[in-house]
C-alpha cells in the first residue's frame, strides 16, 4: 500500500486534480457527493490514503470514517439510508479504492433497490458448524 495512487480516481480527488463537491473533509476522510447518484444526498467517503480494500486501511483512516458516516446520513435529512462498502471484484468493487456509500432512502423508489420480499439467502447450518466457525475466525484474529 502507498499513500496514494497516481492512476486512482479517488486518489486524484483527495488531490485535488479532480475536482469534487465535498460534504466534509476531516484529517483522515473526504466526504463528496457522487456524480451519478441513486438518490438525493449520495455521498462517497474515501480515506486520504491508498487502500483497495478495508483490510489494508489503518485502523485510525477507519475510525475517522464511522462518525464522518453518521454526519453525512444525517446532513441528507433522510431517516432512512444505506451505508454501503465492497471489498474485491467478487462482492461488486468498481474503483480500487476503499470508499463508503452513503445512500439516502426516502421512497420505496429511490436509493438502493431490493427486492423487499425477498430474503437474504441463509444456509442451514448445525450449531456444531457455527462453533466451528467461530473457532477459524478467533484464530485469525
Amino acid at each position: 500500500m502507498s499513500h496514494s495512487d497516481e492512476k486512482c480516481i479517488f486518489c486524484l480527488i483527495v488531490k485535488g486534480t479532480i475536482p469534487s463537491l465535498k460534504v466534509i473533509e476531516t484529517e483522515h476522510s473526504v466526504a463528496f457527493l457522487d456524480i451519478s447518484p441513486v438518490s438525493e444526498g449520495h455521498t462517497q467517503i474515501i480515506p486520504k490514503i491508498h487502500a483497495v480494500t478495508i483490510a489494508e486501511l489503518p485502523d485510525e483512516y477507519l475510525a475517522d470514517i464511522g462518525p464522518v458516516a453518521k454526519k453525512v446520513a444525517l446532513a441528507t435529512g433522510a431517516n432512512a439510508y444505506n451505508i454501503l462498502q465492497n471489498n474485491g471484484k467478487l462482492a461488486f468493487q468498481h474503483v480500487d479504492h476503499v470508499h463508503f456509500h452513503i445512500i439516502p432512502k426516502t421512497s420505496e423508489k429511490d436509493g438502493l433497490i431490493l427486492d423487499i420480499n425477498t430474503n437474504w439467502p441463509q444456509m442451514k447450518v448445525e450449531k456444531e458448524e457455527l462453533v466451528a466457525v467461530l473457532e477459524k475466525m478467533k484464530a485469525r484474529m
